[in-house]
């Protein structure tokens, strides 16, 4: 069988095996591509750590003549399919899906250019098809048909889509194995897909780092009054509002390498926490924005959000003429006596059916009503798991990965748009300590582990649509481009000095 061949046939018999994150289909998923590994020395089971789904992941070591390593990993969760509608059956099997697709689509004449792609016969849809399991396909089918001297490890991580609990548990494995196997890893590929709307150029790309991410909190505490004497108090909900509305695409958080801009920040949910209807003025509120890194550490992002939230501050001050104090999460933390603060954060936690947001704004405002304090006031703090920006430090291997690339048509970029699970395994940027006294979840919800640290990059299918019903893979470059630039860069790093 040819490489596409190959390809090919794993990616179909991937996406026909529903994970859904957080279903038992995720949980099935690792014991499925155990049992079919082929061409690997071992091959094991990596369970995660107290997770509540009872997950693993899948590693498996192709041992070469030299201890010289690459590894090559990616996610097999998948979103929800609820968005096929009509059909959701077939959300898991592309060619029939390819069928009904173009029928919709001629049907109901709602993307253009989604037909025009299928009809081309160059893009396969399906759930999790392009993100990522063609991905997987890909680097697999590469490790099979590779014969050089180097050992080659392939990872495949479970929960990319919400907590990245799979590259979390992997990232503290992998030194071990690194260790007990007598690995010298020399880079690590991640396989994540990349979306192109134009013709593809844009994703046909290697990235040499990942964005980061932080999840951006602030827990408003008004002071209630009747409607008819708004005067007599301060609204929680408008010192949201400002906050809002000094934080929406602000250009201070939004950074730039070269021609490359981290997207701006932008509020994903912002709630009074008010419950029922009464003439009474919301006391309380939560805000959350997603904000985006190259090389900004926490603390960075965090100084920079007190200077835009101190702006929002004075606009409320004046119209109102009250004083409302700004303040750091871990200044209020530090007035909760120690055996509190852990009692209120271990409750929290024991709810792991909330979100990461929800748990960190039910922390906070359990240390609000113990701390003493009276407000208003605004408390900044982080609601998530932080992703750290991470970019690869030697430029020499950096050229040698472009040079072995270059005659796929594969162009470079530095960072890869969306979050992904290189922040846990590559060279990630500034410290974390800011972030961690700064977020109430910390440690009791969520362990972070310390990046890898190792030279990561990410090369990986393209696509449109990705989370969407419609999809799509193409596929030419996913399996008859991506496999063979797989083996160059594989056989380079094998080779160099």
């Amino acid at each position: 069988m040819s490489l596409a061949a190959r390809a090919r046939e794993l990616a179909l018999t991937f996406t026909s095996w529903a994970s859904i994150t957080g279903s038992s289909g995720e949980v099935e998923f690792a014991a499925k591509l155990l049992e079919n590994m082929i061409g690997f020395d071992k091959s094991w089971l990596q369970k995660i750590e107290g997770d509540s789904f009872g997950r693993s992941n899948v590693v498996a070591l192709k041992r070469g003549t030299s201890s010289r390593t690459i590894v090559l990993t990616g996610h097999f969760d998948v979103v929800p399919i609820t968005n096929y509608g009509v059909l959701q059956a077939l959300a898991f099997d592309p060619l029939k899906l390819l069928i009904a697709s173009i029928a919709r689509l001629k049907e109901t004449g709602e993307n253009s250019k989604a037909l025009s792609d299928f009809e081309s016969g160059d893009f396969l849809p399906g759930r999790g098809l392009l993100d990522m399991k063609a991905g997987l396909a890909a680097g697999l089918a590469a490790i099979e048909a590779y014969q050089g001297e180097a050992s080659l490890l392939f990872i495949a991580v479970a929960d990319e889509e919400e907590r990245s609990a799979g590259a979390r548990a992997a990232a503290s494995h992998l030194r071990e194995v690194a260790q007990a196997e007598g690995l010298d890893i020399k880079l690590i590929i991640n396989l994540d897909a990349i979306s192109d709307q134009g013709d593809g150029k844009a994703a046909r790309v290697v990235t040499t780092g990942s964005i980061g991410k932080q999840l951006l909190t602030a827990f408003v505490v008004g002071k209630e009054t009747h409607a008819g004497y708004p005067l007599d108090g301060v609204n929680a909900a408008y010192i949201a509002a400002e906050l809002v509305s000094a934080f929406e695409l602000a250009p201070e958080l939004a950074e730039t390498t070269g021609t490359e801009m981290a997207a701006p920040p932008t509020a994903l949910s912002a709630k009074d926490l008010k419950q029922g209807y009464n003439v009474t003025t919301p006391g309380t509120a939560f805000v959350y924005w997603n904000t985006l890194q190259h090389r900004r550490s926490g603390a960075e992002v965090l100084v920079i959000a007190k200077s835009l939230a101190g702006a929002a501050i004075s606009k409320v001050e004046t119209r109102t003429g009250r004083k409302i104090r700004l303040m750091e999460y871990s200044e209020l933390a530090k007035l909760v006596p120690a055996d509190d603060r852990g009692a209120i954060m271990n409750v929290v936690a024991a709810q792991a059916h909330l979100d990461f947001p929800e748990q960190s704004k039910r922390v906070t405002q359990g240390m609000w009503a113990r701390s003493g304090l009276s407000g208003p006031a605004v408390v900044l703090g982080f609601g998530s798991i932080p992703y750290p920006a991470v970019a690869l430090a030697d430029k020499i291997l950096e050229r040698l990965i472009l040079s072995a690339l270059r005659p796929h048509g594969i162009g470079h970029v530095k960072y890869f748009a969306g979050i992904s699970d290189m922040s846990f395994f590559g060279e990630a940027s500034g410290d974390l300590d800011a972030v961690a006294a700064n977020t109430p979840i910390w440690g009791t919800s969520f362990v972070m582990p310390k990046s890898a640290g190792y030279p990561t990059i990410n090369l990986g299918p393209w696509g449109r649509d990705y989370h969407h019903w419609l999809e799509r893979l193409h596929a030419p470059y996913a399996f008859e481009v991506l496999p063979r630039a797989l083996l160059s860069v594989i056989e380079a790093v094998a080779k160099a000095g």
